[in-house]
């Protein structure tokens, strides 16, 4: 595979320093994407990068990840207004040990290959520097007026509110600058990739190894990545989309994929998934003579849910959203955990009951009506499971006597009620 032509096609490719392409021709290239550790988990807005390096080692090369724990206590000015909180050197590691094992679903960490990738934190060469021995050794090197041509501080300073901008922010593109050239020195990297806002800062550290090691080194951005409406990547009502199951449910995560649009579909396919492109172009093809059939959303929602969480994961997604949105059963609803439960009836009104009033049985009628008022009477309740309009779990009710017992529950605490096509209710039961 061609590194620098597959990311081209997949439109991954925004800027690219004169060289690059005749280096990946003639070497093994270590190649670095540095990551900002200050949550214990990526969101999607990381995985362009993640996407990059992957492609990078598909195509025979060596990736580094470079986790940010001393420039991520500082901020990169970079579209930014607001610098960082610190870190302890504990919540640090945690963190660290948290992406490492996101990492690894999409690159091999392994010494049994020779291109394996490699991560490292810039707090493990930064932490002992001294701010004398950085200026002196360091900081000499790059003139004021050249990190002041920067698009990352003019832009900065242009949409300045009148708080100015903190030496701490200024001197991050030193910092920055000073991780490529230790990793040049230390591991041989000769490219750092990338969004475009950085290319400023990874142009610093190419100046750097120019100057102070004498050597040559590039740099490869790819474009910031939209939705066709504007809107910000990897955004909703909610917050980011997380790749933690427990910050973002497999079966939301699953969601975010299957609602984008067929305009994002077509283009996030290419960047989020190693599909080649003959598979990309055919899916393409057919969803635009079957728009209805969402074959983009649904593919391309299976691969990145299969590379972030598991088959199984997706399995219990497309059952979670088959509850809602297809034909599902009482079966369906019992293979779902409680997390993704919740998560597909986020929103739904809960009635809560105790148990013992089911210990024995219990009518439709009365619990509908008079322990929940999910009905206001029961006239109303018999005339909707005669019109066959009643289902507990996704089960159609066709007789107002039916005793609802244990067997009903779900998950040991739940009882779906479902009024109609789209009105739903939940009984959750306690001690």
């Amino acid at each position: 595979m061609n590194f620098l032509k597959e990311l081209t096609w997949r439109g991954m490719i925004h800027d690219s320093m004169p060289g690059t392409e005749e280096l990946l021709d003639k070497e093994t290239v270590k190649a670095y994407v540095g990551i900002d550790p200050t949550a214990d988990s990526l969101h999607i807005g990381h995985l362009v990068g993640i996407m990059m390096l992957k492609h990078l080692q598909l195509s025979g090369h060596q990736p580094i990840v470079l986790l940010g724990g001393a420039t991520g206590m500082v901020g990169d000015p970079s579209g930014k207004s607001k610098e960082r909180n610190l870190l302890d050197e504990n919540a640090l590691r945690h963190n660290q040990a948290c992406l490492k094992a996101q990492i690894a679903n999409f690159l091999v960490f392994s010494e049994t290959i020779p291109n394996t990738a490699l991560l490292v934190n810039n707090y493990d060469w930064m932490k002992d520097f001294s701010f004398l021995d950085f200026v002196r050794d360091i900081g000499k090197h790059i003139t004021v007026n050249y990190m002041m041509a920067k698009d990352s501080v003019k832009k900065r300073l242009a949409k300045d509110s009148g708080d100015g901008m903190s030496f701490t922010e200024f001197s991050y593109q030193l910092l920055q600058g000073y991780d490529f050239l230790h990793l040049y020195q230390a591991y041989d990297c000769k490219l750092q990739m990338g969004g475009s806002d950085q290319w400023g800062n990874i142009t610093t550290g190419t100046e750097m190894i120019r100057r102070i090691a004498g050597g040559e080194a590039f740099a490869l951005t790819c474009p910031l990545i939209t939705k066709a409406d504007g809107g910000k990547f990897g955004k909703t009502e909610t917050g980011n989309i997380w790749l933690d199951p427990e910050k973002t449910t497999p079966y939301k995560f699953y969601q975010f994929w299957m609602n984008v649009s067929d305009e994002d579909a077509e283009k996030y396919i290419k960047i989020f998934t190693i599909l080649s492109q003959t598979e990309i172009n055919a899916l393409i093809e057919q969803h635009k003579n079957e728009p209805h059939l969402r074959v983009l959303q649904k593919r391309l929602a299976e691969e990145i849910t299969i590379m972030v969480h598991s088959k199984e994961a997706l399995e219990m997604s497309i059952k979670a959203s088959n509850i809602l949105f297809g034909k599902s059963t009482s079966e369906d609803l019992s293979q779902i955990d409680e997390k993704t439960f919740l998560s597909v009836f986020e929103g739904v009104p809960v009635h809560t009951v105790n148990k013992s009033l089911i210990k024995e049985g219990r009518d439709v009628l009365t619990l509908l009506c008079e322990d929940t008022n999910i009905f206001n009477s029961k006239g109303e309740l018999r005339r909707l499971i005669k019109g066959n309009g009643l289902s507990i779990n996704k089960e159609k009710m066709t007789n107002h006597e039916m005793q609802i017992s244990y067997t009903f529950v779900i998950n040991e605490k739940f009882i779906l009620i479902q009024k109609g096509k789209k009105n739903y209710f939940i009984i959750r039961l306690t001690d």
